[in-house]
């Protein structure tokens, strides 16, 4: 059996820049989003607000998903990402704007609001052409037999930036304030935007460059339905994180229930991606492939387990605790979703995959967020959150038993097929 090279992707020089360009760009994504959720509740004070922001950007990200996908398999992959990422720069500066304490005087709270909702929707827009962009431009700069391994870096570079944005980003508010804040985003997507300019144009795999619209987006469509793998993991994750979504509720936490201010926000907002990032280093050296069906499951079922610990907590470090160690079990789904994604897609239909995959998973962190608003709203925060884990753990006792064949999935085989072409 060949031996693992855990830095088998890290040879490829436009890798490297491509990792560069999505730690800049997630660092300054993740830096804003909290920095907007601190800035939105310090206004209302009221947790639906914080549900409004999940919506704002969870209809463009299903209304646009399958059709960016299309595009994104239609056109060169490094030319479209930089104009998502300059789109995202004038995003960052108009929020920053919008945040100029003299410019707030002069409008009306509902003003700023819509104003700061009318950017996060934008922002949707253009993240709906990210994802597929990135995940496209992956198989274009390294050979297939190391995707595997490209496919953990890329979620471990994800991870590295979700830990760092919150992390920064709440000591950010703490010193700077939030206008301050949102120009040391502005300067995240300047450094994404100069990387990139590193990698050279990539040519266009898609052998049916102007394909009907429709077309493209059936074939996409029933590509991913008809492959059990991907389904059965997309499914999965969307129902947990739908229903998991602590995280959209942290403002609330940090304020109210565990009083620790925004430097104890930013550790709550980090502390997820902290266990992510040292699950996925760790399966950079022992991959996890096999029995990849029944680690998903356990894995999930831990990650609901956690959200309950945390909503039922009320203790600062045991909060902390609990939101790392799902952070852990949320490594493992990332990287055997990520995975199957890579080895299971072919080259000229990644883009509409990735966009499903968005559609699922991507756009139900948003739902996740607005379905906590309301179930705070209505329930209160912690009742939410609790029953938030519970769903995810039924979910997945139902996957366990309805699906014999997504419970014995192993990515043995199609990894050493690749690792021999």
């Amino acid at each position: 059996m060949a031996t693992v090279d855990p830095y088998a992707a890290l040879k490829f020089k436009e890798f490297r820049y491509f990792l560069l360009v999505r730690l800049a760009l997630v660092f300054g994504w993740s830096m804003q989003f909290i920095i907007i959720e601190w800035e939105v509740y310090s206004m209302t004070k009221d947790a639906f607000s914080l549900g409004l922001i999940g919506l704002m950007e969870i209809v463009p990200a299903l209304s646009m998903a399958l059709f960016a996908g299309h595009i994104v398999d239609q056109k060169e992959k490094r030319g479209l990402l930089m104009k998502c990422i300059i789109a995202f720069s004038c995003i960052s500066f108009l929020l920053f704007l919008l945040t100029i304490p003299s410019i707030q005087q002069s409008l009306s709270k509902n003003q700023v609001l819509w104003g700061i909702y009318g950017l996060v929707f934008a922002g949707g827009i253009v993240r709906s052409f990210i994802g597929p962009s990135i995940f496209s431009l992956i198989s274009l700069i390294v050979p297939k037999k190391v995707y595997p391994n490209a496919a953990t870096w890329s979620s471990s570079t994800w991870q590295i930036g979700a830990v760092g944005g919150p992390a920064v980003g709440g000591l950010a508010i703490h010193v700077f304030g939030v206008h301050w804040s949102l120009c040391i985003v502005f300067g995240f997507a300047l450094i994404a935007l100069m990387a990139l300019t590193r990698i050279p144009k990539q040519p266009v795999l898609n052998k049916k460059i102007g394909e009907p619209v429709m077309e493209s987006l059936r074939k996409g469509l029933a590509f991913v339905f008809q492959t059990k793998a991907i389904l059965g993991a997309l499914t999965l994750d969307m129902i947990a994180v739908l229903f998991g979504g602590a995280i959209a509720l942290l403002p609330v936490f940090a304020q109210d229930i565990l009083e620790v201010g925004s430097q104890g926000f930013g550790f709550l907002r980090a502390a997820p991606a902290v266990g992510a990032f040292l699950t996925l280093i760790a399966t950079a050296y022992i991959p996890i492939a096999r029995n990849a069906g029944k680690k998903l499951l356990i894995a999930v079922f831990l990650f609901g387990l956690c959200i309950i610990a945390f909503g039922l907590s009320d203790i600062f470090w045991i909060s902390l605790l609990a939101l790392f160690l799902s952070g852990i079990a949320d490594g493992v789904s990332v990287v055997i979703r990520q995975t199957i994604l890579q080895l299971k897609a072919p080259d000229d239909m990644k883009g509409r995959v990735s966009s499903v995959n968005s559609m699922f998973v991507g756009s139900s962190n948003e739902l996740g967020a607005f379905e906590s608003g309301v179930a705070a709203r209505l329930l209160g925060p912690v009742a939410a959150v609790v029953f938030g884990g519970c769903m995810t753990l039924l979910t997945v006792g139902v996957t366990a038993i309805s699906s014999p064949t997504f419970r014995r999935l192993d990515l043995t085989k199609d990894m050493e097929e690749h690792g021999n072409s």
